[in-house]
């Protein structure tokens, strides 16, 4: 059955999200397609939460214009939608004389492009901000406009609010082919369903070149470049207050050290290019980079308290910018290709900017008025004892602790849930909640929450995935299995 929209966006990371909320201020109809089973699945989930100042981009390029610009905005909005940020400020530290020197070129590429309140430290001062940084460093840039935020959480909220003022989005549709007819319309044809619409946008991350090959004669050639993380638990005191980079190379930013907004402790990524955009895979080598080039950053490094590690790909291209516009070869199609690093600051401008160009090219009416976004409850780990206690008398299931590490309730993953775009999986409640995010990933809170799944969607209880694909977590009845079947069927339970 064909589906018809004006506007189609392919993908639902942080950009997808970021033009759909855009676009939903406009009298049109909106959709937007994701090849996995929630949001944020891509790059937005797996990469260091960084809202770059941006001192590091080309002066001139479009990286530079969208970083700049985009991390202007990202105060304001995660405000607007109750979300964490922290402006904690970034060190780029040096080591040697070659260090210094990049890192007065990174300062005066930084105040061409327009970040304020740039300067270089010297040792006694780095050492005194940051007690735990290796005492062989002898200076360093500062960026104190440099802020951490929760990529997937922002992605999340962004979408809630672009739903709830008519935007649709559709998960597992895997865009296989996109074609212009012969009236102008594009055909967007899926894994199992066909769209039509009239201006198509290419959101697609790492599939975007290929998106962008079947509409050009222009093609693009995309470099999937993987990185890999350590994420240590939540501390009181977390051994840096900044964001830690050391000096960056031709492969990107390299490997730093990073609190995140929930208190934990990131090490990563690595640069490595690979072939298959899907696999994020961590590998004992690059993990021992990570360990080895972080020790350098953080001579006293410990990583007992190492809960997790993961792995994200990010759309490199070979002309090494952002693609952001029309296509000049292909009227109504447009494009935001090539979104990595800083591709998270610049997100929200790039979805202001590419909104306009096609609410212009449609001539769209702007809504009178917009549905305001729903700003999130606080956590109830972030409560006081007498907002626990309302929260408790309002609502029961604010007192049942369903996962022990983070302190999350019954009644915020029955909320996730039901949120406007909710979760339908564990990996959608824990990005949504931190339900499992904690020491023991998930281990005691996993059965419960794919309880709370079931009952609340209605999915038989062994159909509910951990995350995309097949990613069952039953394989049977006990039943099944003391009758030694070793095939399951799902449609008997």
């Amino acid at each position: 059955m064909k589906t018809m929209s004006d506007i189609l966006i392919i993908g639902a990371g942080i950009t997808g999200c970021c033009v759909a909320r855009e676009l939903a201020a406009y009298h049109a109809s909106v959709l937007v397609l994701e090849k996995e089973s929630d949001l944020a699945e891509g790059a937005t989930k797996a990469n260091s939460g960084i809202v770059h100042a941006g001192y590091d981009a080309v002066p001139g390029s479009l990286k530079a214009y969208y970083n700049v610009r985009g991390a202007s905005m990202y105060s304001g909005l995660c405000a607007s939608l109750g979300l964490p940020y922290k402006q904690c400020g970034a060190l780029v530290i040096g080591m040697n004389d070659q260090d210094r020197e990049t890192i007065e070129k990174l300062r005066l590429r930084g105040e061409k492009n327009g970040v304020s309140g740039l300067r270089i430290l010297e040792h006694d001062e780095l050492l005194s901000l940051e007690p735990e940084l290796n005492p062989a460093v002898i200076c360093a840039l500062y960026v104190p406009s440099s802020a951490i935020i929760s990529p997937y959480e922002t992605a999340f909220a962004i979408a809630d609010h672009a739903a709830l003022n008519g935007v649709s989005f559709r998960f597992n549709e895997n865009v296989e082919a996109v074609h212009v007819q012969p009236d102008g319309l594009f055909r967007v044809l899926t894994s199992s369903d066909e769209y039509l619409c009239r201006v198509l946008v290419n959101c697609a991350g790492s599939y975007g070149a290929q998106i962008h090959n079947q509409l050009s004669d222009t093609k693009l050639d995309m470099i999937h470049r993987r990185g890999q993380y350590y994420l240590l638990d939540r501390m009181d005191h977390p051994p840096f207050t900044h964001t830690i980079f050391q000096c960056p190379s031709s492969m990107g930013k390299g490997v730093l050290v990073s609190p995140t907004v929930h208190g934990n402790t990131l090490l990563g990524p690595t640069a490595e290019d690979i072939v298959d955009p899907m696999d994020t895979a961590t590998t004992s080598e690059g993990l021992s980079e990570v360990l080895r080039k972080a020790a350098l950053t953080w001579p006293n490094i410990s990583v007992r308290s190492n809960i997790t590690n993961f792995s994200g790909v990010r759309a490199h291209l070979a002309t090494d910018d952002f693609i952001v516009g029309p296509c000049d070869s292909c009227p109504g199609y447009y494009e935001a290709i090539g979104i990595e690093s800083p591709g998270l600051s610049s997100a929200p401008a790039i979805a202001q900017d590419l909104a306009g160009m096609i609410a212009d090219q449609l001539n769209l009416s702007a809504k009178s008025d917009m549905v305001p976004c729903s700003v999130l409850p606080v956590p109830f780990r972030d409560m006081n004892t007498e907002e626990r206690e309302k929260a408790v008398a309002a609502d029961p299931a604010w007192g049942n602790i369903i996962c022990r590490c983070e302190t999350v309730t019954e009644a915020e993953i029955r909320a996730a849930i039901r949120r406007p775009v909710g979760a339908r999986t564990i990996d959608g409640v824990k990005r949504r909640t931190r339900a499992g995010m904690g020491r023991c990933q998930g281990g005691f809170c996993m059965p419960r929450v794919a309880d709370i799944i079931a009952e609340e969607t209605g999915v038989s209880l062994p159909d509910v995935k951990k995350g995309s694909g097949d990613s069952f977590i039953l394989a049977g009845s006990v039943e099944s299995f003391l009758k030694g079947d070793t095939a399951y069927d799902r449609s008997e339970y």
